[in-house]
């Protein structure tokens, strides 16, 4: 996708910004340097009062497409808008059968900006409300679009699998975090047509200087939403096993979410309130301070009962990066990047005891903590180069893109797979 064939995409977004989505925000940056002209769409309001700096750095307007009352009467003046815009409109409703109100009013709302901005590809991150309202409105204006698929999106029990696969079929190109991704998305949405590659979220390297971990103290960290598949009720418990041998370590939870009193009761209930603090949501600037005077980062991952889980949590590229070993678990694409005892120590799902005998170890060895962390940075700098990545998503979503315009159809050839 070069600045002189796609000039103008829009990126369409649930909800931007939002702290736990660095890596949108990272891919962006990489789009724009290489002079791309990227417009936002949000389909809700960021409530989120920390803001990281980064965005900051973000050029793109942030276009809104969100009413908290949208009404019939300001519907069908957009449909009757519309209609006189796109010849199209009447047919591409059909493809809303799949979608509420509220996602048909604001794909009208985007198929409308998409002609005042003269914008030529859509691409949603999340194959959720965000590619449905994407979806839509490339049917309206004959835009393509493509998707990177995650976790939750594609994971989620409550999943319409039906509505899903078509949403898939009907992109240009997927994208999706790892291989592990490409696998479940073969294997329980066969028939999707469309390409799909595997295109690891980066970082830029520059920014993450790696030191080395052989000093430091006794300091877990963990980061995170406090959600179930986080596993930090895990960790929790893993730190009551570590507090019957080191008495002065400690451990700190970075982050926010509905688990917050669950978690604290825990705490208080285990005798750890001298070892564990949970520290609310931080700026990234402070999550890179605090990773780096950690000895360990846990992330004990799990799929929670709803069946969501994460695809491949940055937060562990942002430790390996900067020559924090760190602990995880075999869920997902985390093998991919967390290699057993060469960049990192894996355990199982829900395995206190496993997980305290890891971090233990690592709290321990210095040396092991330094052998780690040094096979860690350099896999991260073999597949996690924001700068490379994105051109090479760049470059796929041209190709596809090219393709649906030539063919002008959505009709696909069987999945192709690249890695």
């Amino acid at each position: 996708m070069t600045p002189d064939k796609v000039q103008r995409v829009g990126y369409v977004l649930k909800k931007y910004p939002r702290l736990s989505e660095t890596f949108i925000v990272n891919e962006i940056l990489a789009h724009e340097s290489s002079g791309m002209c990227i417009e936002i769409f949000s389909l809700r309001h960021s409530s989120e009062e920390l803001i990281h700096d980064m965005v900051k750095r973000v050029k793109a307007p942030i276009n809104h497409l969100y009413k908290d009352e949208i009404g019939i009467t300001r519907f069908w003046n957009l449909v009757k808008e519309c209609a006189d815009l796109f010849p199209t409109l009447w047919s591409a409703l059909d493809a809303t059968r799949y979608d509420n109100a509220k996602l048909t009013y604001q794909a009208m709302l985007l198929a409308k900006s998409i002609k005042e901005k003269d914008i030529t590809h859509l691409h949603a991150h999340f194959a959720s409300s965000a590619v449905n309202v994407a979806r839509l409105a490339s049917k309206i204006t004959g835009i393509p679009f493509s998707v990177t698929a995650h976790a939750k999106d594609i994971y989620s029990n409550n999943i319409d699998k039906t509505a899903l696969r078509q949403s898939l079929n009907d992109a240009s190109a997927i994208v999706t975090v790892s291989d592990y991704n490409i696998d479940y998305i073969d294997k329980h949405l066969g028939g999707v047509g469309t390409d799909i590659k595997r295109i690891y979220n980066g970082l830029p390297l520059e920014q993450f200087i790696f030191q080395s971990p052989e000093e430091r103290p006794d300091t877990i960290v963990a980061i995170g939403r406090l959600v179930e598949k986080k596993g930090f009720e895990v960790l929790v418990k893993a730190c009551k096993l570590i507090q019957g041998t080191r008495k002065d370590f400690k451990c700190l939870i970075i982050g926010d979410g509905h688990l917050k009193q669950e978690l604290l009761q825990l705490v208080t209930s285990l005798d750890l309130t001298a070892h564990i603090e949970l520290c609310g949501p931080k700026s990234q600037a402070e999550i890179k301070r605090h990773i780096q005077q950690a000895a360990v980062l846990a992330a004990p991952c799990l799929v929670s009962n709803d069946g969501d889980r994460d695809g491949l949590p940055t937060v562990l590229i942002e430790s390996m990066a900067l020559g924090t070993p760190c602990v995880s678990t075999d869920v997902t694409g985390i093998p991919e990047i967390v290699i057993d005892n060469k960049t990192g120590l894996l355990v199982p799902q829900h395995d206190a005891q496993l997980l305290a005998t890891a971090i233990r170890h690592l709290l321990d060895s210095a040396s092991s903590r330094v052998q780690l962390a040094t096979h860690a940075r350099q896999l991260v700098e073999t597949h996690f180069d924001i700068s490379r990545n994105s051109q090479t998503m760049r470059s796929f979503i041209l190709d596809n893109t090219e393709s649906t315009l030539n063919s002008n159809t959505y009709a696909r050839t069987p999945v192709q797979v690249s890695r």
